[in-house]
């Protein structure tokens, strides 16, 4: 039976440049001469496409070499299951993951690879104040804990990158760098990605992203008016960006519509105006129009003044009725009051007579007062309400703040993103259900809210993955300043009410949970809550020193303190389970009658006996388990120690083979 230890591919994340040599392999078998490449050959194979030249358009940074080695080197973590802190573990299919996003996304690679629909990115905005990860390429996880406070340390693995330092841009770069070629890995074939950023690094974002996205697949930017200040020197700064690439434009056609904004405004004031002249049409349009007049600039609604009439099929504007062709159609329409033939268009009518004769029956037809007139068609609102997801939008950023607040009843965020705007975005993007949407700077956890507003709306099952490293909150109050500081006060305050720790993933959950109640009970507002920490399995130390002690502990590959839940979700990384798969208990009696637990998984698909004194009827019983579920395959997990004896886990194998289950590991 083999055995999954600290060294085993199972114990580590993908192996990123392994999996790329793997796929260079089967495309040019002939450049690899004992299991390494050529490079000599490969540029043979690649001929023309080969550029060595010194001279070539190149975007690079101080540390862009080691920033990649970073993104492919395996992670060595697991994610460990808090259930108490989670909302309705048993039946949500949400995330809420605490840790550093670089290793949460490698453990993510084999679960998720290309099963993320959207990914949305709010990264820190190199501002100056802002925190910013500095990675470790030696051991990742180490640093996270000592960052947070888990293993003792005197540095702290976050700090900000203000504009004195020499590497100011590089900084940023080296960070955002293997976090987006980590995240890439994860999108569907039909895939987007979202990044928020302002003025700082927008130029350097949108280089980065060419290179790994690739240039052909950019689908544009938002730009999004969100403020009015008038505190800087010489150009006040009042929008910030939204950029977006495809993963693979020929996948996704970039079919992205959204609907009109202000439009229930314009229905509502219709809806009255027209209770107050129900049978003048005429009258209703001067009212409308005043309406629109008394509208702020602002206001989305002045889009859509055209919409200036009414009659009883709906909302209208009257259009251009000529043909496209000068003279095409030429014939007489008769005004419906006057009887007379009115004015024609000077290009003439767009249809021939039989057609506009079936519109003016329909009364798809605006005519004036009288024949003089050139009649119009009528084009329904309700008909264009919707449009291509446009690059302008002007959108108060303190209407998010003020709606978090009223969750909190006082700020303990500072700038949330707006939810209303992000499920725009998700809905236009075509997010649709089953669909998972992944935010790996969750922050105020705004996704969250954004999605559950999403289902709501579309009646759709849309699932989250958020993930948020724990920023000490009385760290940030020490650099804060001004309104800053008095909100992370306010944030301190109430986590200490609450018995918190005091950190941002603690404001994240909370958000989530008490936005989760503003929803029909339908909705899934839950969230799985997992943590970032080292494995389970126990590394092999060679220390000659206490070899005594190194003996018996290797008796014991898991280390002391940790779950067998801890184990089981290891596990799901390790073989690329999704981490919301269902897991049912069962129990299964050894040979005194004694019950063993084992965690059966995807209706089969993979079992898992974590007890100890395992004896061969409990293997048995898990071979009866297999043929009562009767999976397409079965995958089977014990832990090392836990066999009665060896003759058992010799056995075990046999046992299970005949049940025709081939795949048998230990742990």
């Amino acid at each position: 039976m083999e055995k999954i230890t600290g060294s085993s591919p199972e114990a580590k994340s993908l192996d990123i440049t392994q999996q790329n040599i793997e796929q260079l392999k089967q495309l040019f078998p002939d450049v690899f001469s004992e299991n390494k490449i050529d490079f000599e050959a490969l540029k043979t194979v690649l001929g023309e496409a080969v550029d060595d030249s010194e001279e070539r358009y190149n975007f690079t940074w101080n540390g862009k070499n080691k920033a990649r080695q970073i993104a492919q080197t395996p992670s060595t973590g697991t994610l460990r299951p808090c259930i108490e802190e989670s909302v309705n573990w048993d039946t949500t299919e949400n995330l809420f993951i605490e840790g550093d996003n670089l290793e949460v996304l490698k453990l993510l690679q084999k679960s998720y690879h290309k099963k993320v629909k959207m990914i949305y990115i709010d990264p820190p905005y190199n501002t100056g104040k802002d925190f910013v990860y500095k990675d470790n390429f030696n051991d990742n996880i180490k640093n996270y804990l000592e960052s947070t406070g888990q293993l003792d340390s005197t540095g702290k693995r976050l700090s900000t990158n203000s504009e004195a330092s020499g590497r100011y841009h590089s900084n940023w770069l080296n960070m955002i760098y293997p976090r987006l070629k980590l995240a890439k890995n994860l999108l569907k074939d039909d895939g987007v990605v979202a990044i928020s950023i302002d003025e700082n690094e927008v130029t350097n974002l949108r280089n980065i992203c060419n290179e790994i996205f690739g240039e052909e697949n950019f689908c544009g930017e938002i730009i999004w008016k969100n403020s009015s200040k008038n505190d800087q020197k010489y150009i006040s700064m009042q929008h910030e960006y939204i950029v977006f690439y495809a993963r693979n434009k020929q996948c996704n056609l970039g079919e992205w519509v959204e609907k009109k904004q202000g439009l229930d405004e314009i229905y509502s004031a219709f809806d009255k105006i027209k209770k107050k002249y129900p049978n003048d049409s005429k009258q209703v349009h001067k009212e409308i129009l005043t309406w629109y007049n008394s509208l702020d600039k602002s206001s989305s609604a002045l889009k859509n003044k055209h919409y200036s009439w009414s009659d009883e099929i709906g909302v209208y504007f009257p259009d251009n009725i000529s043909g496209p062709n000068d003279g095409q159609y030429v014939y007489d329409v008769y005004h419906p009051v006057t009887g007379q033939v009115v004015k024609a268009p000077s290009r003439g009518w767009f249809c021939p007579e039989t057609k506009i004769l079936e519109r003016i029956a329909e009364n798809g037809v605006h005519f004036g007062d009288d024949h003089t007139t050139v009649p119009c068609l009528k084009t329904y609102l309700k008909n264009t309400e919707y449009q291509s997801l446009t690059s302008l939008r002007i959108l108060d950023g303190r209407a998010a703040s003020k709606r978090l607040q009223s969750l909190f009843d006082e700020k303990v965020f500072s700038n949330p993103k707006d939810e209303i705007l992000l499920k725009d975005i998700f809905k236009a993007i075509g997010v649709t259900s089953d669909d998972i949407i992944l935010d790996i700077f969750a922050g105020s956890a705004t996704t969250a809210q954004a999605v559950f507003e999403l289902n709501n709306d579309q009646k759709s099952e849309c699932r989250t993955i958020l993930i948020q490293f724990p920023e000490d909150l009385h760290e940030m109050a020490k650099t804060a300043v001004g309104v800053s500081k008095k909100i992370t006060k306010n944030a301190i305050a109430l986590l200490v009410e609450m018995d918190k720790p005091i950190n941002i993933c603690e404001i994240s959950k909370e958000r989530i949970r008490r936005a989760g109640k503003l929803y029909p009970t339908e909705i899934d507002v839950g969230f799985k809550n997992y943590l970032l920490q080292e494995t389970n399995i126990r590394p092999w130390d060679a220390d000659f020193d206490n070899l005594e002690l190194v003996l018996q502990q290797a008796t014991e590959s898991i280390k002391d303190g940790r779950s067998s839940e801890d184990v089981l979700y290891e596990i799901f990384l390790k073989y690329g389970y999704d981490l919301t798969t269902p897991v049912e208990t069962e129990t299964v009696n050894d040979s005194f009658g004694k019950e063993r637990q084992v965690f059966v998984v995807g209706a089969g698909a993979l079992i898992v006996c974590l007890d100890d004194d395992i004896t061969a009827e409990v293997v048995e019983g898990i071979a009866k388990l297999k043929e009562e579920l009767d999976p397409e395959t079965t995958q089977v997990v014990f832990k090392d120690a836990g066999f009665a004896d060896s003759n058992v886990k010799t056995n075990a194998i046999q046992i299970l083979k005949q049940a025709g289950i081939n795949d048998v590991k230990s742990i």
